[in-house]
């Protein structure tokens, strides 16, 4: 799994949807110099936790917004099984009403790149190619400043859905750095002291609560 934290975030365009549109060239860049980006990767449409984080983040899209943070999500699914998806009703396992962008990664390029594909292509000596497990991507989620470098990762097993309320809380806490250029503890929670380092190489807690 590639280290992505502090590097540029892959760049990239493809087809996304978004409620009733599909966009033919979407790309990240449009949020540089102006959005921290939450991009996040899961397996399938038409699944069972899946749903679930879609939308969550929906429900939290207000508190995204007013941190200035664009949410998009991705899967290696068409634009077709995301546009299917998008109007299919909640209560039949879709997921209508989610406003957010959904990137299609058909190709399975963009997933590469971000390092979150699972499943492996091999190839024996005679060579024929085969593949072991799904190539879907596994739970990867990044956070990217507006310069468009990475500057959180986690990557979850397709079983484990993530925490929205650690997605938020670590948004909180770059924002803060950026904004006070004080560091954040373990289990910071917006409000709390940041911490700084004196010249004497001793950190200290300031401001907050």
């Amino acid at each position: 799994m590639s280290l992505l934290i502090g590097k540029k975030a892959p760049s990239f365009t493809a087809k996304a949807v978004q409620r009733e549109t599909v966009i033919e060239g979407f790309s990240l860049d449009q949020y540089l110099g102006k959005k921290h980006v939450v991009f996040f990767f899961y397996p399938k449409d038409f699944t069972f936790v899946c749903p679930t984080e879609l939308h969550r983040f929906q429900e939290e899209l207000a508190e995204f917004e007013k941190r200035d943070v664009a949410v998009v999500g991705c899967s290696t699914d068409s634009e077709f099984s995301h546009w299917a998806w998008l109007n299919t009703p909640r209560e039949k396992g879709g997921i209508q009403g989610v406003s957010y962008p959904l990137v299609a990664d058909i190709n399975k390029t963009i997933s590469l790149a971000y390092d979150v594909l699972a499943g492996e292509e091999t190839v024996d000596e005679n060579g024929n190619f085969a593949v072991e497990g799904e190539m879907v991507a596994y739970r990867g989620l990044f956070l990217i400043d507006r310069d468009g470098i990475v500057r959180h990762q986690v990557v979850n097993d397709m079983p484990l859905g993530r925490s929205i309320r650690e997605c938020l809380r670590v948004v909180d806490a770059l924002q803060h750095f950026e904004q006070h250029g004080e560091v954040c503890p373990m289990d910071w929670q917006k409000g709390d002291k940041g911490m700084v380092a004196d010249h004497d190489g001793v950190s200290d807690y300031l401001g907050g609560k």
